[in-house]
């Protein structure tokens, strides 16, 4: 992490009409709330898309009129959030540049001046940089923290005053997170003492086939609380933000997810309450709850195979599978897929992925009025503040609509955006002012000399009291996951939950157990420095026993470099991330090694990861040998300090990269002949020398002498400094074999 501060960020602020230096530029409050009111993740404060705040705008100009800054140095294609004045937002950073990635940005609300940027480097990933930016940043007003996913799985706990990094996990490394070319990325939600992000997991263990898989953090150790999954295999990745709620008197997350579903999860230890089968593919909007209402939509094709897309409502209270019995209405083939619902006064408002607006009546599911035009393309969400909808299409046509009784909703204003500019994210308010994310800068509109108000909230629905039901039902184990070095401690907590989800106390008398690995001392874990007299790596199954009820929890036992991996066992490690499930044990010509097989659904082209991603300046190397198939060849790589040193089958290339499809951000490449079905050894080191990543490789014919120079050597002055050793392969044509890894210290 890389922080800057202050007069080191100036910007392109474009101050429009009345700005005078110093001067303050908040709109007059007229209500003690309007400057209190944060807008903490990006569909508000009630998760849904509505502010209470008056006296918001009702015209604006791109060029002038109403726009109090906007800052082309912020150009965005996410949801901004605002804590105390202070404005947090994911962006590219240094865009194409030899240090380009990406970074999360503070920007002060009243000026539009940056304060502080954290930029850290997208690595290991295929996400083309127009779409680095995905996620939006969540905020934790009772700590100031803000927390924000990058694309590539760097998952980090900032100061939301300094920037300064806290805490932080590499989710692909660590636990197997899928970072993919359609960029999608989720956005984190913190609730009560956790923090709460979801992605594709494809880990390690019982959690070897990939899942939809939410990882919950103590917001403030980023220890893991629970690790749960939806269905296993999914088709997609997803971004639908889960809604934090209450329904029938139980807290739950509420989302869509890659199996096509729709879930219901206890918020404080990730179990299952129901799910409703929506969809073929993955959904990608958040779920609006009302009341004890899920409304959700979809665009992709149906479970009946013959139509594309669909809105549904569904009872909140019910348990299990509901797809039979909690339906209340469905509207078919409504393509709802970007654009998440808004419910205003009775009605539902919805834009499909065609930037087509509809009016629907939330008890019945019939369309009110006709559906409005807006444009082409919908990628945002609806914002309905101060009596008026404000709606913006991807391809820069923004609207203020006003609710009309038996039109559905009449246009007021509408304005179109500079030629280029789009709107992926979704415009949001704070004191009020409406804070527009556009591909070519962030705006603050408002009006300087309106009269500001806030009216009162709903009341939020509450849980029932934990004394209605003191009975045991459930034992959380914590920390759900670790990964130790020989000899190291863990202690553990076991929590014991009623049936509802709400926690009853720490068990005290708990009885732990582990059933490889080490030992326990009451309630800590001593990891062996050896098994069986030699060290090794460990997958530990941790339980803890409180009366009649067992939790568990898992944990990985990673010895100190040097490693050798000989794949004599037959078994390919249980403690890899992203491994078991596209790699197999098999014995060639007498000889016991792994293969990447060619057979796995979506999984030919993946990396894997063997240990820490604090690990840094070291040697990987291999045997290796790519079959042929259909004059095709795989590609073999090494993974390093997240370098990858890639040996390219069909273009006859050897490569260091870091980025896939940012080459010029850090490549290089010779070319290198190489048969298929021979065997070859191949070498990466990485290394930081002078604070730059030094990377060398080579390769040679595995029945040959070393050669003594390297063949290809890359350096990188934004360097990568730490990283988990592992495989990249790409075996869509042919398999790969592996045999004889090790990993040395330089």
């Amino acid at each position: 992490m890389r922080t800057c501060f202050s007069s080191c960020c100036f910007v392109r602020v474009v101050a429009i009409c009345f700005v005078i230096l110093g001067s303050p530029m908040a709109p007059r409050a007229t209500a003690e709330e309007a400057g209190s009111i944060d807008w903490p993740m990006w569909r508000g404060p009630e998760q849904n898309g509505i502010s209470r705040q008056t006296g918001l705008i009702d015209r604006w100009d791109p060029e002038g009129e109403n726009v109090l800054w906007k800052n082309e140095d912020v150009a965005v294609r996410s949801t901004p959030i605002v804590m105390s004045g202070k404005l947090y937002q994911l962006t590219r950073n240094a865009i194409d540049t030899k240090r380009e990635g990406e970074k999360v940005v503070c920007v002060d609300a009243d000026t539009g001046k940056i304060l502080w940027e954290n930029t850290f480097n997208v690595y290991l990933s295929d996400v083309p940089a127009e779409r680095v930016g995905w996620s939006s940043c969540v905020g934790d007003p009772d700590s100031g923290r803000v927390y924000a996913l990058g694309v590539c799985g760097l998952f980090q706990c900032l100061d939301g005053e300094t920037g300064e990094t806290i805490w932080s996990h590499s989710m692909s490394e660590e636990y197997g997170l899928l970072s993919t070319y359609g960029g999608r990325t989720n956005v984190p939600v913190v609730f009560e003492n956790l923090v709460i992000i979801s992605s594709i997991v494809i880990g390690w263990g019982d959690m070897a086939k990939p899942a939809h898989r939410f990882l919950a953090f103590d917001k403030n150790t980023g220890e893991v609380v629970w690790f749960k999954s939806t269905r296993l295999l999914p088709y997609d990745t997803t971004y639908s933000t889960p809604t934090i709620t209450v329904i029938d008197g139980r807290a739950m997350l509420v989302f869509g997810s890659g199996d096509g579903q729709i879930w219901a999860m206890e918020s404080r230890t990730g179990r299952g309450i129901w799910h409703y089968d929506f969809s073929r593919r993955g959904i990608n909007t958040s779920p609006l709850v009302v009341g004890n209402r899920v409304f959700a939509g979809h665009s992709e094709e149906n479970r009946d195979g013959l139509s594309m897309g669909g809105l549904v409502a569904l009872d909140g209270t019910l348990t299990g599978d509901i797809t039979e019995t909690g339906v209340l209405w469905k509207v078919p083939e409504l393509r709802i897929g970007k654009s998440s619902p808004l419910l205003v006064d009775d009605r539902l408002y919805v834009v499909d992925d065609s930037a087509g607006l509809y009016v629907i009546n939330p008890e019945t599911g019939e369309q009110i009025g006709r559906r409005t035009k807006l444009g082409t393309q919908m990628r945002s969400s609806l914002l309905y503040a101060d009596g008026k909808i404000y709606a913006c299409t991807a391809n820069g046509r923004c609207y203020i609509l006003r609710p009309d009784e038996d039109k559905g909703v009449k246009i007021i204003h509408r304005v179109r955006l500079p030629a280029g500019d789009e709107v992926h994210g979704s415009p949001i308010v704070y004191r009020g002012r409406i804070y527009l994310p556009t591909t070519g800068g962030l705006y603050c509109l408002g009006d300087p000399d309106a009269e500001i108000g806030v009216t009162p909230a709903p009341p939020a629905p509450r849980e029932r009291p934990v004394d209605e039901d003191r009975t045991p039902a459930y034992v959380q184990v914590v920390p759900a996951e670790s990964l130790l070095k020989p000899g190291d401690e863990q202690p553990f907590v076991a929590r014991v939950f009623n049936a509802r989800g709400q926690l009853l106390e720490e068990a005290a008398a708990a009885e732990f157990f582990a059933d490889t690995g080490g030992t326990f001392q009451g309630s800590t874990f001593t990891a062996a420095s050896t098994v069986e007299g030699t060290p090794r790596h460990v997958g530990v199954k941790i339980s803890a026993k409180v009366g009649e009820l067992t939790g568990g929890a898992r944990l990985r036992v990673i010895p100190p470099l040097p490693w050798h991996f000989d794949f004599n066992d037959r078994q390919v490690p249980i403690t890899w991330v992203g491994a078991r499930y596209r790699h197999q044990p098999r014995d060639v010509d007498g000889e016991s090694l792994i293969v990447k097989v060619t057979t796995i659904p979506k999984g030919t082209r993946s990396q894997c990861w063997m240990g820490p991603p604090e690990l840094h300046d070291y040697t990987i190397e291999a045997d290796v040998k790519g079959a042929i198939s259909n004059g095709r060849m795989p590609d073999i790589g090494l993974i390093g300090q997240r370098y990858t040193l890639d040996l390219m089958g069909d273009s006859q290339q050897l490569r260091i990269r870091t980025w896939t499809p940012q080459l010029g951000r850090m490549s290089e490449t010779v070319p290198l002949k190489w048969e298929p079905n021979v065997w070859y050894h191949l070498k990466f080191r990485a290394a930081v020398e002078d604070g730059v990543a030094v990377l060398r490789g080579k390769v040679w014919p595995r029945d040959q002498q070393e050669p003594e120079a390297w063949a290809i050597e890359a350096r990188d002055e934004a360097p990568n400094t730490i990283g988990s050793p592992g495989l990249f392969g790409n075996t869509k044509d042919a398999e790969i074999f592996y045999d004889n890894i090790s990993v040395t210290p330089n």
